[in-house]
C-alpha cells in the first residue's frame, strides 16, 4: 500500500522592507502542491510589517510559526536593516529554528542569514549589485555572485528576484523529482530550468580614468573590436612602452588589456546577440574572435551560455 508523503511545512518570515515580489515566490511554487507543502507566511512581532511597495502586510502569524517549520525562507528586506551581528530581538526570532531545519535565501536575505553566522564557512550567493558589500560584511563567507541559486545542503542561496523561482523549483526538484517540478513551472507558465546565471545580467560599465591615462586608447579599442589587437599598437596609441601601458591600463580598468578586450568583444557579441539576425559566425568575426567556436567559448565562460540560448533569452522582438 502506497503511503502519501507527509506534508512538509514552508515557513516564509516576513521583514520589515520586504519586497512584495519575492514574499509571494514560496506560495505560489510551492502552494501549487498543497498536497506536499504547506506555507505559512509569519512576522517576527506577530505585527504587519510594511513592504518595500506602497503598502503593508498582515501575516495571520507570529514568530511562532518558526517552530514547527520544516524549510524556512527568508525574503530580502530593507537594506537600510542590514547588520553584520544580529539584534537580540532578531536572534532570539530565528532562535525558534529547530536545528536541521532547511533554511533559504533569497535575493538580499542573505544578509540575515549571515548576521546570524550561518553561512561562515560556507559558498553562497545574493544579488550581484550587493555582492561586494556582503563580501566585506561577512568574509567567512564565499560569494559566488555569477549563479542564480546555490544548494549547499540545509542552507540554500538565490541571486535577486526571479531567481527565488529557480530555487524554489529546485528545491521541489530535490524534494521530489523532477516531474513535479516541471509540473508546477508549467502551472505557473514559467521555465523549469533558465541557462546560464546571473553573470549574463551584471552590467560592467567602462572606467573613467584621467586625461594622462589609457582611457583614450580604450576608447580607440571599442572602434576597432574585429581587428587584431597587439599589447604594442595600444601602447604605441597611448605613446608609452608596453610595460607601462600595461601596469597602467590594470591600474585604471582592473584588469590586463587582454582581458579587458575579451570582455569587450563579449560585450558587443551580446548586443548584436540581441539586436540583430547575423549568423554566430558572422557576429564572431564582427567583434575579433576569429570564428563561432572562439565566440561559444568565450561567451560561455562569461555568462555560463551558448550565443544561441543567449539570443533566444535576450532577442528583442
Amino acid at each position: 500500500m502506497h503511503v502519501p508523503p507527509s506534508v512538509h511545512r514552508v515557513v516564509v518570515l516576513a521583514l520589515d522592507g520586504v519586497s512584495p515580489f519575492e514574499l509571494g515566490i514560496p506560495n505560489r511554487v510551492f502552494g501549487e502542491q498543497p498536497d506536499l507543502y504547506e506555507v505559512t507566511t509569519c512576522t517576527a512581532s506577530g505585527r504587519p510589517v510594511r513592504t518595500g511597495s506602497d503598502f503593508a502586510v498582515a501575516p495571520d502569524h507570529g514568530p511562532e510559526a518558526l517552530e514547527g517549520a520544516d524549510t524556512v525562507v527568508i525574503p530580502p528586506y530593507d537594506q537600510r536593516l542590514f547588520s553584520d551581528r544580529l539584534t537580540p530581538f532578531m536572534a532570539a526570532t530565528l532562535a525558534r529554528i529547530r536545528p536541521g531545519t532547511r533554511i533559504i535565501s533569497i535575493c538580499t536575505g542573505a544578509f540575515l542569514l549571515g548576521a546570524a553566522g550561518l553561512l561562515d564557512g560556507r559558498t553562497v550567493t545574493t544579488h550581484w549589485a550587493v555582492a561586494d558589500v556582503f563580501r566585506r560584511m561577512f568574509p567567512r563567507a564565499t560569494v559566488d555572485p555569477g549563479v542564480l541559486f546555490i544548494d549547499d545542503g540545509d542552507i540554500f542561496t538565490s541571486a535577486g528576484a526571479v531567481a527565488g523561482v529557480d530555487l524554489c523549483l529546485h528545491v521541489v526538484r530535490k524534494d521530489h523529482g523532477s516531474e513535479v517540478a516541471n509540473g508546477i513551472a508549467r502551472r505557473c507558465v514559467i521555465p523549469p530550468w533558465r541557462d546560464g546565471g546571473q553573470a549574463q545580467y551584471i552590467e560592467h560599465p567602462v572606467p573613467e580614468a584621467d586625461a594622462n591615462g589609457t582611457a583614450a586608447t580604450r576608447e580607440w579599442v571599442q572602434k576597432r573590436l574585429d581587428q587584431p589587437l597587439p599589447l604594442a599598437a595600444l601602447a604605441a596609441h597611448a605613446g608609452m612602452s608596453p610595460r607601462t601601458f600595461a601596469r597602467r591600463f590594470t591600474e585604471e580598468a582592473g584588469v590586463s588589456p587582454g582581458r579587458w578586450i575579451i570582455q569587450q568583444r563579449v560585450h558587443r557579441a551580446r548586443g548584436l546577440l540581441e539586436s540583430t539576425d547575423l549568423s554566430v559566425e558572422r557576429i564572431a568575426h564582427e567583434v575579433g574572435f576569429g570564428g563561432a567556436v572562439s565566440l561559444r567559448q568565450h561567451l560561455h565562460a562569461a555568462i555560463g551560455v551558448s550565443p544561441l540560448a543567449y539570443r533566444r533569452a535576450f532577442r528583442t522582438p
